[in-house]
């Protein structure tokens, strides 16, 4: 095992990770040239749209150093906070990390969180400087902000351009050097941890596990220890980053088992792979992930039920920190309550089951978990708007809050400051990081986290600010509920739980919104905001108009009358009993408004 040297890729996100991964594939040798394309280990289209890695990806290439031949495993990692679960799942199968750093950006806050996760795990770190080749990269400062943040001499950094590959040989070399080879069990006994699924009709589950112990091959009967389910395992091999089918997998490499289970839910990250009739236990697992935010999914259709099941089961199998559950609206019928973890990933969950499941979704407004106890001293925990009481009903309510961390220029600490007070968050402490640089660390109500705050910093600190949070207790809360009525009928799916002090602002915010993008109809639509039984905003809609008399050549006014009240009556009647169509843009919309 000493030729076999695993590791993750980490970094803040767009810091350059897929780049440097497609040089890595590029120098060796594990995708020829006129193959090559940007995001290599990317492989869906939404990755490559928006230019940022969703899923983790494993990929495994060859390396000579000083003639032995060394195998690496690779596995490229999500950069946004949202995915942070991947990153933590990664870390479980690796002995060491490369720690990228932008040269134009330096240490950001997602950096520190992430190499806290390696640092808990004792995993090797190997610093890495990437974007050296940009002309406003400050190569000697950033150095110095990591050799302060790691304890190391400025000659363990390694400077690295993705875009150009300069100094990729030297950091193959390194990684080498500093990355530990898989310690040999001393067990004798096959175990192989899963840290991630891929799904497909044809194969049904396919398990990217490492393996810690013996080796595997194709045609044994092995079992998922957790789920105790027993398989015929029908191929094994590793990633090229294709998947490539080999003999066997044997101690300290990583790979890939195809099953062929068809249920989705009978497999899960972090169980372990072992022979059948043994007594191997599991490893211990990871960590679950805990939902962030929730909303609620309905098909458009009833009739895409079955559809939208089948979808979300294959998603929960590729992305273990995606939860569901069944629930039933008298309005919207039958659909799922589903958690996420944050609101990038609702969106990129959403848009997935779209696309892939070929399913229209009615998306409900998005919330945190709130605490409700009533009159009469009951407790209950709700986690979407349709769950939450009249306000007469409410003794107290309570609510999840976050300890923050922002590292931000100096010169804009009292901006962000008031921005604090603004999403009814403060600020604990602020004290000098690196580079003309401040941490600043505070807590806020993680609703309002989700409520464009990211994107306000961003936009207050001209871009230079990054963040990241964990979730703390909970604190009392002062929110309503807020409803939306289409037509004189209640639309569950735009209810909201939110501030009091800023309940009628949001009110208007949000019937504007409607205002301008649910198509005009037949008739006249009104669109109506109410909170604590009284409406609090209010616009409407004008039906179409379609001229009936244009047919009409001369001949008395009154046919003309005739025909226009015929159809001023027919449009009332319509008004009366017609359903308005909200179309799946609305829905993005209302969720891009509520994120920022």
């Amino acid at each position: 095992m000493n030729d076999i040297r695993n590791f993750s890729i980490i970094a803040h996100v767009d810091h350059g990770k897929s780049t440097l991964a497609d040089r890595i594939l590029e120098r060796t040798g594990a995708v020829e040239k006129r193959q090559m394309k940007d995001q290599m280990l990317d492989r869906m289209d939404l990755e490559r749209e928006r230019g940022i890695t969703i899923k983790m990806q494993p990929v495994s290439v060859t390396h000579t150093k000083e003639g032995a031949v060394y195998t690496l495993n690779i596995i490229d990692t999500p950069g946004h906070i949202d995915f942070s679960y991947e990153v933590s799942r990664s870390l479980r199968a690796v002995e060491g990390v490369l720690l990228l750093v932008d040269a134009t950006q330096g240490v950001q806050a997602q950096t520190l969180s992430v190499l806290e996760m390696a640092r808990d795990l004792n995993l090797a770190v190997l610093p890495v400087l990437s974007k050296i080749d940009m002309p406003h990269a400050r190569t000697d400062d950033i150095s110095l902000e990591v050799t302060e943040l790691l304890k190391c001499p400025l000659t363990d950094i390694k400077l690295v351009s993705g875009k150009t590959g300069e100094g990729v040989d030297e950091l193959l070399d390194a990684i080498i050097d500093v990355f530990p080879p898989p310690k040999k069990d001393s067990g004798t006994d096959s175990s192989a941890l899963v840290f991630d699924f891929s799904y497909t009709n044809h194969t049904g589950i396919n398990a990217f596990a490492r393996v810690f112990g013996g080796s595997f091959k194709a045609g044994e009967r092995l079992v998922l220890r957790e789920v105790n389910e027993t398989f015929s395992l029908k191929d094994i091999g590793i990633f090229t980053p294709d998947m490539e089918p080999i003999d066997n997998l044997h101690e300290g490499m990583i790979g890939y088992f195809t099953t062929g289970i068809k249920e989705p839910g009978l497999a899960v990250v972090g169980d372990t792979i072992v022979r059948a009739n043994t007594t191997t236990q599991a490893f211990p697992g990871y960590r679950e992930a805990a939902p962030v935010i929730w909303a609620s999914l309905y098909p458009q259709q009833a009739d895409d039920y079955n559809a939208l099941l089948r979808t979300l089961k294959q998603m929960r199998l590729t992305d273990a920190a995606f939860t569901y559950e069944e629930e039933q609206s008298t309005v919207l019928g039958k659909g799922f309550r589903c958690g996420f973890l944050g609101m990038l990933h609702l969106e990129i969950i959403t848009e997935r089951i779209r696309r892939e499941g070929d399913v229209t979704l009615i998306i409900t407004s998005p919330s945190t978990d709130f605490t409700i106890t009533d009159k009469e001293g009951n407790s209950t925990i709700i986690a979407t708007p349709a769950q939450f009481p009249d306000s007469h009903e409410i003794q107290s309510v309570t609510e999840p809050w976050v300890s923050v961390s922002i590292i931000t220029p100096a010169d804009r600490v009292s901006t962000v400051s008031q921005l604090f007070s603004e999403y009814e968050g403060h600020i604990n402490g602020v004290n000098d990081f690196q580079s003309g640089r401040c941490i600043i660390t505070g807590e806020m109500p993680l609703r309002e986290l989700m409520r464009q705050f990211f994107d306000r910093l961003k936009s207050v600190t001209a871009g230079y600010a990054s963040l990241s949070y964990k979730r703390i207790e909970n604190r009392p809360s002062h929110v309503t509920r807020m409803d939306i009525l289409l037509a004189e009928e209640l639309f569950p799916a735009f209810s909201a739980i939110i501030s009091r002090n800023r309940a009628e602002r949001e009110a208007r915010e949000l019937v504007g919104i409607l205002h301008e993008t649910i198509p005009r109809t037949l008739f006249t639509v009104k669109i109506q905001a109410k909170i604590d039984g009284r409406i609090v905003a209010s616009k409407t809609l004008p039906a179409l108009r379609k001229d009936v008399t244009a047919k009409l050549y001369g001949g008395d006014i009154t046919r003309k009358m005739k025909l226009r009240e015929k159809q001023k009556k027919g449009k009332q009647k319509m008004g009366a009993v017609g359903r308005v169509t909200v179309p799946h843009e609305t829905f993005l919309k209302v969720i891009q408004k509520r994120s920022g």
